[in-house]
């Protein structure tokens, strides 16, 4: 199993990421496709080669292709969107009614459950530290019926992945 091989490949002093990670993917506090999903794309995110594979492997016995595609979509309309929106932010009122201009269809259509996909998309941009772009998925998923439980699983999710992430490049450059 692909997961065991990222728990088995920590090491000792991320003995929490990997008692995280085997706790989060027994997880039932999110659909089958939203957990899958919301891994996928948060590995996506991170740009790990070995946290992409593994979880793809792991990912693709849980989800039809439909919800693949749109976990890679979610986390690289969120690599666009977070970097685009924080800048906006960063530069200050001035810059709030200035059009963005950029393409981001797949926000509307994914090919999967609207409120999966903003829940995928939240994660990333938690990832990617985009604080308006978080609340604003954070809003449509919870005026979509998901729970504040829910959006903190993947939150959770999004930091576990974030922290296996760090520790593999530390032992690849060790």
């Amino acid at each position: 199993m692909a997961l065991d091989n990222l728990k088995e490949g920590l090491p000792e002093y991320a003995k929490d990421l990997k008692l995280n990670l085997g706790t989060l993917s027994r997880s039932t506090e999110l659909s089958e496709q939203q957990l899958w999903g919301t891994f996928l794309a948060t590995a996506a995110a991170t740009r790990n080669d070995t946290i992409i594979s593994e979880i793809a492997e792991e990912a693709s016995q849980h989800l039809s292709d439909e919800y693949v595609n749109a976990a890679y979509g979610a986390a690289s309309i969120m690599a666009m969107n977070n970097v685009a929106y924080r800048a906006k932010s960063f530069l200050g009122s001035d810059y709030a009614q200035v059009r963005m201009g950029l393409r981001m269809n797949i926000i509307n259509k994914s090919g999967i459950d609207k409120v999966d996909f903003e829940l995928m998309a939240l994660a990333v941009s938690t990832i990617n530290g985009c604080h308006d772009c978080t609340k604003a998925h954070e809003k449509t998923v919870t005026s979509e019926g998901l729970t504040k439980e829910q959006v903190f699983e993947a939150v959770k999710i999004a930091a576990t992945i974030q922290g296996v992430a760090q520790a593999i490049q530390i032992e690849a450059a060790r």
